[in-house]
């Protein structure tokens, strides 16, 4: 995300607040008391305990009759009901126990209705809200409602009470009146509103308007223009679909047509408010407090209606061609039209309603009657006894796939009535007979719809019809006879008549019960007239639909049962329980630090952000990485003739979409796209004070006339700015208008230009003009975000950032590094939430959330320190379902949300980095912190604050060189200091050697753990395919072995001294019997001088340096394997091993063992002679014999490599070649004498030579430079050094540091 989309977004987080504020305000102008001025008889109830317990006493604070409302019952069926006279708008509600008693309500739910039927709970965060109540008879207890109510009638539930006593319950209800303007729609009637002139061109629409209805299907608002523009908003499916078109071109290729669809359940006869914003193209739709924001398909701005827009339905002009859609059947109330308030003008008769059969400015009452069943929850209702006709209709709808809708017993046998995977199904068993009978129809009936059901069984058949299709009606004959029981079980089984087929329970609503034919009257169930019921909740249908708003974020399919819901993440590049968090890393960068090496990639800079992953081509070969983002342009494009206006367009298309794009560039360090034009008698930019004849066009549609190699502001070419143009008057190559072809070419790296999108040429018409035009790939380097860090050096220091708005999910991370056992990395806070990440005891980072009152902490504890001055990575989520926080993409914790809590996290202070609240700070560096896909800029907040610094700070950055021979640099507050625990070196920069002086008999034994790893790794592979071996030695006997590593199989590596003196490298292993051998017979090592090896294989190539000479390279036969099998041991100086070793090995070179000095081991990552040494050391090793510290005399003696030619240990392939033949004898005598002269100068300057070697070799410490080509002179040197004084002028310089210690 750019820096000025941060900007841009930093007022928003924070408008939580004012948004809070003003919700505030507007309650303290809506805070009327409305129950206290009721009369007696307003207020109703389930039952009262006796008399002075009634209803009309459950006023707030007052303490006539027995001080407030207590039920005859304590128990979950209980009510209390305030009839408020008209609807009214409810804010708050205030509660009180009975005064002075032990009796009071400490949990309850709200229902409200208009007309004393049709309930409908009061909702929050998607789920029935469950309201918190009174501790004791006299404390009040104030909540405010999240959305205010309009109703006349409310209902309170009470669900939990004193353990004391009983339910007791005072009450005041807080809010203003409401006033609208009804119109009841019969399905006939429409309203049509005319426009003041015959055609409206507009460029910003406000409509709103409220309705219910118990029909799915319907047009609530229709209006349309001859040139193709619409605005349509009906209910399909009882969910709210808005369609729009502002315009399409007549060839089609701009398509403005726009859906959006919101909302569910919509059918269920009660207010639902709609709120439609229009701005050119972005719009806002609300439907109950849920917004969506959209932004129109195509390029037009205006709606163009022509005559008029309708409510209701549509004209009779256009329902020719309305595919069959259906008018509105239900109420509105407050429709307004651009500031028009439409109701009153119909009130007042200023709008034509002739279409309406009886115009009414009210609502009817519905006579559904609805049941709502949950898990454990039964109907049992009567019918006819010993009929032989069985008929059941009943209309349900649910979200469960399963579930019992009706049970009854038979004389013989019983019938089931049920939902199995989405089915009606039908089970009739007999049980005299031992048969039964299986009937289903439908699909796909847990939708959440009203669905109806009609069974019919008579004597020798049975009928099921769904939703009324008689079509598809289901017939079979059936070999029972039906004789009726005579009582009928909905949504569960009874005690006594559970049958073996055990369904489970209906989770739903259930409507239009019929038995026998005939309406069952529910009311009177409710009276306790007729039939009983068990944990049901009559007259209401609370379903719920969890799946919207969706909570499944970026594309994300969302499915739910009855109590939950879930996501479908595939295919978005997004995972976690709501799709919240991408799968992708932010840029090539991270992924670099993730050790991956050049390729295509997915990247996703925003995080969880709204710009979805993309594909790029990351290059990772060189210090600095390479993001590419390639284009459809193919390279040296002929510009075909002019198009338009006399010029050709070449539009470049990327695989990309500009919000992607600007992403890349933002965060980059650097970007650059390489630009040519190849030109005939075709002209690029024309003069810098003439008006251009070509140009490009970059971010923003923005027009360009400068070329690659140049810069904004000059109309130039590469060429113009280097004055080195094919004509001097002209600043371009092309712009000298040739015959012959020229280029102009160069990088454009001005990154906010970038990319180009389309190039101009305008010099292509006339008659042997031609131009070629390439326009390569945007490549970025660097990530700013990643490396944006800050750091903290007082533990009571901190940065300020503004809070972060609401979310229904957030999720923060970040990388950091300390010392420090214990810090705050974050906090946010609110008046209820909390949010805060910290770092206790060194190895545990904490989450902590406080939703709703509610506490949730999540803790990862990391089985290595992380106070140890090393990167680690948090990440953090909060959803609507979880809770989960990981460190360093291996450790995982996860908690389920509360399944009453908010679904956003309510916090108002600002966000705290580090210190906060008394809290010990965060102390050392952290980076790239990011929430909610925005990157906070931590470098920009750290130059502000105290005791903050910008970057990371330290010494390794600068001065990583000091830390030599692979030691690590590890920074400190003031200062760094350099890990030599991988090497096999020690000191404060690890350029001290550690050896030791070995005894005869002397052995180092290093074992290691059961497996192994590769490239080094202690744990992880049991083979190696690839290992590198470092060892100095010094040593005056020979044989012996140096170094010996043995496995769990036969395999093994043995570096030994021949008789002679001479060096052997032996590898076995596996696929032949006998070792692979390199024997290096240059030298007689057994010298007394100290000499380095450095052994390397990968696969079968393997690499031998010896001393400064240059690298020999051996290849393992194809018949050898290529791993090196279950590592055991490390034998330094002697082997002392069980089971099956090399005779050879045992025989020639391991009695008495090695004597003399060694230093400088190190297999991989091992090092055991410093292991051995180190007392301090953890390690499992053990020493046999005397093993006396010692530096052995440092560095080996540097002696540059002769020439193949005159050298005599030299190998050539065919074996050694001596510089000369004893037994070829001179010509004759003059040739002798000329020979023993020359060999007596020879002999002089050889000598001369070699004492000047001596004397500076004494007076100079070399630090072991060499050269890894042969010296040009070598062939006329009469020894190594002396060919090193010839060919190296530099000689003094490069022994100037050599060691002292070069004989022993």
């Amino acid at each position: 995300m750019s820096d000025v989309t941060m900007l841009l977004l930093l007022p928003v987080l924070c408008s939580i607040i004012s948004t809070s504020s003003a919700a505030s305000s507007a309650s303290r102008s809506c805070e009327d008391s409305l129950a206290t001025p009721l009369p007696f008889s307003s207020f109703t109830s389930s039952s009262a305990y006796s008399q002075g317990y009634e209803a009309g006493y459950a006023k707030l604070n007052r303490k006539q009759g027995s001080g407030g409302w207590s039920p005859l019952d304590t128990d979950r069926y209980q009510w209390l009901q305030v009839d408020l006279g008209s609807r009214k708008q409810v804010v708050a509600i205030v509660t009180q126990g009975r005064y002075s008693s032990s009796d009071w309500t400490s949990k309850y739910r709200l229902l409200y209705s208009d007309t004393e039927t049709n309930w409908r709970p009061y909702l929050q965060d998607g789920d029935i809200w469950t309201f918190e109540g009174n501790v004791n008879s006299e404390g009040m207890v104030r909540y405010e409602l999240q959305h205010s109510v309009l109703a006349r009638y409310m209902r309170l539930i009470p669900v939990d009470w004193s353990r004391k006593g009983r339910v007791g319950v005072r009450l005041e209800l807080l809010g203003c009146s409401h006033w609208a303007d009804v119109i009841s729609f019969d399905g006939h009637g429409i309203i049509p509103y005319r426009f003041r002139s015959k055609k409206m061109k507009i460029a910003k629409d406000v409509i709103s308007l409220k309705f219910k209805s118990t029909a799915g299907y319907g047009v609530l608002l229709h209006g349309e223009g001859q040139q193709g523009d619409y605005l349509s908003l009906e209910l399909r499916r009882a969910r709210l679909k808005l369609s729009i078109n502002l315009g399409s071109n007549q060839y089609s290729s701009i398509q403005g047509h726009t859906s959006v669809t919101s909302g569910s359940l919509l059918d269920d006869d009660h207010w639902h408010s709609v709120v439609i914003e229009r701005f050119r193209r972005n719009v806002n739709f609300t439907l109950d407090q849920h917004t969506q924001q959209f932004r129109t398909n195509g390029e037009f701005d205006h709606l163009d209606l022509d005559y008029e827009i309708s409510f209701g339905g549509l004209p009779v002009s256009v329902k020719p061609s309305s595919g069959g859609r259906h008018n509105f059947v239900g109420c509105m109330e407050g429709i307004t039209y651009n500031g028009d308030n439409i109701t009153s003008l119909v009130r007042r008769k200023k709008v034509d309603t002739s279409s309406f059969r009886n115009l009414t400015f009210s609502c009817a009452d519905s006579n559904l009657f609805s049941v709502f069943f949950n898990s454990s929850s039964l109907v049992q209702l009567p019918g006819q006894s010993d009929s032989d006709t069985l008929s059941v209709s009943l209309s349900f709808r649910t979200w469960n796939p399963s579930g019992l809708l009706m049970f009854t017993q038979l004389t013989d046998g019983w019938v089931e009535l049920g939902l199995a995977e989405g089915k009606v199904t039908v089970y009739i068993k007999s049980t005299q007979k031992d048969t039964r009978l299986d009937i289903s129809s439908g699909s796909g009936l847990n939708d959440g719809q009203w669905h109806s059901v009609h069974l019919n069984a008579l004597e020798n058949y049975a009928m099921l019809t769904i939703d009324g299709d008689e079509a598809s009606t289901v017939r079979t004959s059936i070999p029972i006879q039906i004789q009726t029981g005579g009582a009928y079980y909905f949504g569960g089984y009874s005690l006594h008549n559970r049958p073996r087929s055990l369904q489970r329970s209906f989770q739903g609503c259930m409507q239009m019960i019929h038995i026998d034919d005939h309406l069952a009257d529910l009311g009177a169930l409710e009276q306790g007239l007729i039939g009983a019921f068990e944990n049901v909740s009559l007259d209401m249908c609370a379903i719920i639909d969890r799946c919207v708003p969706n909570h499944c974020e970026h594309g994300g399919r969302c499915s739910q049962t009855w109590d939950t819901f879930s996501c479908n993440c595939n295919g978005t590049g997004y995972t976690g329980a709501t799709c919240h968090t991408s799968m992708y890393q932010q840029s090539c960068e991270e992924y670099r630090h993730e050790g991956k090496g050049s390729g295509s990639y997915w990247i996703d800079p925003d995080g969880s952000g709204p710009i979805a992953p993309f594909r790029v081509s990351c290059d990772m070969t060189e210090e600095t990485v390479w993001t590419t983002v390639k284009n459809n342009l193919t390279p040296q494009t002929a510009v075909s003739s002019a198009e338009q206006e006399g010029k050709a367009v070449l539009h470049i298309t990327y695989n990309v979409t500009d919000e992607q794009v600007l992403s890349v560039t933002s965060s980059a360090h650097h970007c650059e796209q390489y630009v040519a034009y190849a030109c005939r008698m075709s002209r690029l930019l024309n003069t810098p004070d003439g008006v251009p004849l070509s140009w490009w066009v970059g971010r923003a549609n923005e027009r360009h006339s400068y070329w690659g190699g140049s810069g904004p502001g000059i109309q130039k070419c590469s060429c113009g700015i280097h004055n080195n143009c094919s004509d001097p008057k002209h600043y371009c190559h092309c712009d000298a208008d040739l015959r012959s072809w020229r280029e102009d070419a160069g990088l454009l790296v001005y990154k906010d230009h970038l990319p180009v999108s389309q190039v101009v040429v305008g010099d292509t018409s006339r008659a042997g003009s031609e131009a070629k035009l390439t326009v390569g790939p945007l490549k970025c380097q660097g990530d700013r975000h990643y490396w944006n860090a800050a750091w903290f050096s007082s533990p009571a220091s901190s940065l300020h950032f503004p809070c972060s708005r609401a979310e229904s999910s957030t999720d923060i991370s970040f990388y950091f590094k300390t010392s420090s056992t214990h810090g705050v990395f974050l906090e946010n806070s609110g008046s209820t939430d909390l949010l805060r990440i910290q770092l206790r005891g060194g190895s545990s980072v904490l989450l902590s959330l406080v939703l709703g009152g509610e506490r949730v902490e999540l803790a990862v504890h990391s089985p290595v320190p992380l106070n140890d001055e090393q990167w680690h990575r948090v990440e953090a989520e909060r959803n609507m379902r979880e809770a989960t926080l990981w460190l360093d993409r291996q450790y995982r914790e996860v908690r389920a949300a509360p399944t009453q809590g908010h679904a956003k996290l309510q916090v108002y202070t600002q966000l705290y980095v580090g210190a906060s609240g008394g809290q010990r700070g965060f102390l050392g560096c952290m980076r790239a912190l990011r929430i909610n896909g925005v990157t906070f800029d931590l470098e920009q907040r750290a130059g502000l604050s105290a005791g903050v610094s910008p970057g990371c700070q330290g010494h390794c950055s600068s001065y990583r060189t000091h830390c030599e021979n692979g030691g690590r640099c590890v920074e400190k507050y003031n200062g760094y200091s350099c890990d030599c625990s991988l090497t096999a070196y020690d000191g404060p920069f690890c350029t001290d050697d550690v050896g030791g002086y070995f005894e005869t008999g002397t052995l180092v034994r290093y074992d290691f753990p059961a497996e192994v790893g590769g490239m080094g790794e202690v744990k992880g592979s049991p083979s190696l395919t690839q290992e590198e071996l470092l060892f100095s030695f010094s040593t005056s006997s020979a044989p012996s072995i140096l170094v010996y590593i043995s496995s769990r199989t036969q395999d093994y590596l043995a570096v030994v001294l021949r008789q002679n003196g001479t060096l052997q490298i032996r590898y076995s292993l596996g696929g032949l019997t006998e070792p692979y051998t390199i024997d290096v017979d240059q030298r007689n090592l057994a010298n007394g001088q100290p000499h380095s090896v450095n052994i390397t294989r990968k696969l079968r190539d393997i690499r031998l340096q010896l001393d400064h000479y240059p690298v020999s390279t051996y290849t393992l036969p194809e018949a050898y394997d290529t791993d090196f099998n279950s590592l055991k041991s490390i034998f330094l100086g002697k082997v002392f091993e069980t089971g099956q070793i090399d005779h050879i090995l045992i025989e020639r070179y391991n009695t008495p063992g090695f004597v003399g000095c060694l230093s400088r081991v190190q297999f991989n990552s091992v090092a055991p002679l410093k292991a051995a040494l180190r007392s301090g050391l953890a390690a499992p090793v053990s020493t046999h014999g005397i093993l006396v510290p010692s530096n052995c005399g440092a560095s080996p003696l540097t002696i540059s490599p002769m020439a193949a030619a005159r050298d005599p240990w030299h190998v050539e392939p065919a074996g050694v070649v001596f510089p000369f033949q004893e037994d070829k004898s001179s010509g004759d005598g003059a040739d002798r004498n000329s020979a023993l002269i020359g060999g007596l100068v020879s002999s002089v300057v050889f000598t001369v030579l070699c004492v000047l070697v001596f004397v500076f070799r004494h007076m100079f410490r070399h630090k072991g430079s060499y050269h890894t080509n042969e010296a040009k002179g070598a062939e006329a040197a009469d020894c190594a050094d002396a060919a090193i004084i010839v060919n190296d002028p530099a000689f003094t310089e490069s022994i100037d540091e050599s060691k002292k210690e070069w004989f022993i």
